[in-house]
């Protein structure tokens, strides 16, 4: 059974790897991949004297942690939320609202976004101009386009998240809360002292594990909002390799720098699953 996935997995992932050797070359398409010339680590040298290159991880790193963050915080706290609702009917009602997003692309959502926050028609600024408050070019905008960013991809994926510490919640022992409720304790400290800490395996483990996610800040989602005017700010390094591979047809400085990333997401990716083994006990094998 595991045969044809293995074979894709194979062809689309493992085959397409002979492609590294780019990153070594200066790539010239006529000539393929083993017919261009060598030119060993100087790709890897122009990218390290690359003016915009602190930026850019710097952007990668800084939008990453704040959706790490943010995708940790919202759904943790709707799923508490909707763990109080005593109504089947409007806790599913609610809980399949907030999910429906996640199954939207990028494509979609991003023409909505642009919609939305429209300087001159969209419906967040006509509010904004209705309370006294000048437009504001969202979109265009270096010091907002990251929380944009940030807050439309909550908006987007919490809705999935919050199932997680759904399922978490049913674990906990409901005879802990009417001991807690005998004892005096109000929902807060209920909440507090048992729920939370009934979720903390499943949060430590959310957490380690978003940290492979560091140097990943969302291409989609940013390559279907962003323009040159907020490059200072949204440009990050999978959008900075579109831009120099396909675009300025720098084939080998584009390969160096999507393989160093890889390299050091691969670092990041095994020290996440070793900590939620040593912190949540999860393990693969």
């Amino acid at each position: 059974m595991l045969i044809p996935s293995l074979i894709i997995v194979i062809i689309f992932s493992y085959v397409p790897m002979a492609g590294i050797w780019i990153a070594f070359e200066k790539f010239i398409p006529t000539k393929g991949i083993f017919g261009s010339p060598f030119v060993g680590l100087k790709n890897f040298k122009y990218l390290m004297d690359y003016p915009d290159i602190p930026r850019i991880i710097y952007n990668t790193i800084y939008i990453a942690c704040l959706k790490i963050i943010g995708g940790l915080a919202v759904p943790i706290t709707i799923a508490i939320l909707l763990n109080e609702l005593k109504k089947e009917m409007f806790k599913r009602t609610f809980q399949t609202l907030v999910y429906l997003p996640h199954f939207l692309s990028w494509v979609l959502l991003g023409g909505i976004l642009i919609d939305i926050l429209s300087p001159s028609t969209g419906i967040v600024n006509q509010l904004l101009q209705w309370m006294g408050i000048k437009p504001i070019f969202f979109l265009g905008n270096n010091f907002w386009f990251p929380y944009v960013l940030v807050i439309s991809d909550i908006w987007k994926e919490f809705g999935f998240s919050t199932i997680v510490y759904l399922a978490a919640l049913t674990s906990i022992n409901p005879s802990q809360y009417e001991a807690a409720e005998i004892d005096g304790a109000n929902r807060w400290k209920q909440t507090w002292h048992i729920t939370l800490p009934g979720m903390t395996p499943i949060i430590v483990l959310m957490m380690t594990l978003s940290l492979a996610r560091v140097l990943d800040a969302g291409f989609d989602q940013i390559f279907n909002l962003y323009s040159p005017q907020v490059y200072e700010s949204g440009d990050i390094i999978d959008t900075f390799v579109y831009r120099m591979g396909l675009q300025q047809v720098q084939y080998g400085f584009a390969t160096a720098v999507g393989l160093l990333k890889s390299v050091v997401s691969l670092g990041f990716v095994a020290a996440s699953y070793y900590l939620a083994y040593r912190l949540a006990n999860y393990r693969i094998f």
